[in-house]
């Protein structure tokens, strides 16, 4: 890619941002929120995904703009002046520009990365949503530990959760979890496989004045296995949050997961945990995913997604989310 055209595309990017940035703090300030998504893919030519984490910048490459020779240097170049760019337009240092490559998993048994380390610069922010607080990690993982297109769906656990027993399978750092406990939940069980996002959730509770008690747990486990464990105690619940990566071959997991094959099974094991007046909330990222509505006769099911847009998702496509609730 010639320095021509990287300097055309680096001041579309700078206009764009500049323009965007206008309107979303607007937004922001009458919300309550100082993180939200700045860009994402609205230049064909310039395909970063970009949100802003207060005075910060998380940042992905879905696909590097490049002829294959001389990829690799072409991309660092190119990269190096869309994020000169970014913090052009927001007035920041580049040092607060974190920009990362998200490759297509297409060998996804032999890969599976999603959420390894890939840093140890430790540059976290607190991201206000309301008056609920979340910490994210803008430089050591591809996620930051929160997703912002959630913010909505946040929001609607918060306002359903008073009383409740909530179960958040897949919790990884606990944002939904925080929303329950905070909108009043009577007990929040979270359950991931990783100690490290369930850590980083005791981190967002403390961060929200959560003490740690009896009604919150933390429960390291494989969902399948847990909710085995938990049809044999005859365990109820009355909000199930079931949040499943798209695919996953974690080493602590007793088989792989992909949701477009496992979700029925994933999902009637969780159905059975359910109290009869209670809901089930499944959201799934994965391309190509259909839920067939025909297989959980005896249950309500509604499609959330058109009230889960925000400002800065419009347009944009967002996780797919149903409500589950027996008839």
């Amino acid at each position: 890619m010639n320095a021509e055209k990287t300097a055309y595309q680096s001041e579309l990017l700078f206009n764009r941002l500049s323009k965007r940035y206008r309107h979303l703090k607007k937004w922001a300030r009458r919300t309550g929120t100082n993180a939200f998504r700045l860009y994402d893919r609205d230049i064909p030519e310039i395909p970063l995904v970009l949100d802003l984490y207060d005075d910060a910048v998380s940042g992905a490459l879905y696909k590097r703009p490049v002829e294959e020779s001389d990829e690799a240097k072409s991309s660092e170049i190119w990269l190096s002046a869309m994020k000169a760019a970014a913090a052009k337009a927001l007035d920041i240092p580049e040092s607060r520009v974190f920009l990362k490559e998200r490759r297509r998993m297409r060998n996804r048994q032999e890969i599976g990365d999603q959420y390894d380390k890939i840093n140890d610069k430790g540059f976290y922010r607190d991201v206000i949503e309301g008056n609920l607080k979340f910490r994210v990690n803008l430089s050591d993982y591809l996620d930051t530990g929160l997703f912002l297109d959630a913010r909505k769906k946040r929001a609607l656990i918060r306002l359903e959760a008073e009383g409740k027993r909530v179960l958040n399978l897949f919790a990884y750092t606990c944002s939904l979890s925080v929303a329950a406990a905070i909108g009043g939940a009577k007990q929040v069980d979270s359950v991931d496989l990783s100690n490290t996002y369930l850590e980083w959730g005791k981190a967002n509770f403390a961060l929200n004045g959560l003490p740690l008690s009896d009604k919150y747990s933390f429960i390291r486990s494989d969902a399948i296995l847990f909710l085995n464990q938990a049809k044999a105690k005859k365990s109820r619940w009355d909000i199930i949050i079931l949040d499943p990566p798209s695919f996953s071959n974690s080493k602590k997991m007793q088989e792989t997961l992909d949701i477009r094959r496992d979700y029925r099974e994933l999902l009637g094991k969780s159905l059975t945990l359910l109290s009869p007046a209670g809901t089930l909330y499944l959201s799934t990222s994965a391309k190509g995913f259909h839920l067939q509505n025909e297989d959980f006769p005896g249950f309500i099911i509604k499609d959330l997604r058109p009230s889960l847009f925000d400002e800065d998702f419009r347009g944009k496509r967002i996780p797919a989310c149903y409500s589950f609730s027996k008839v």
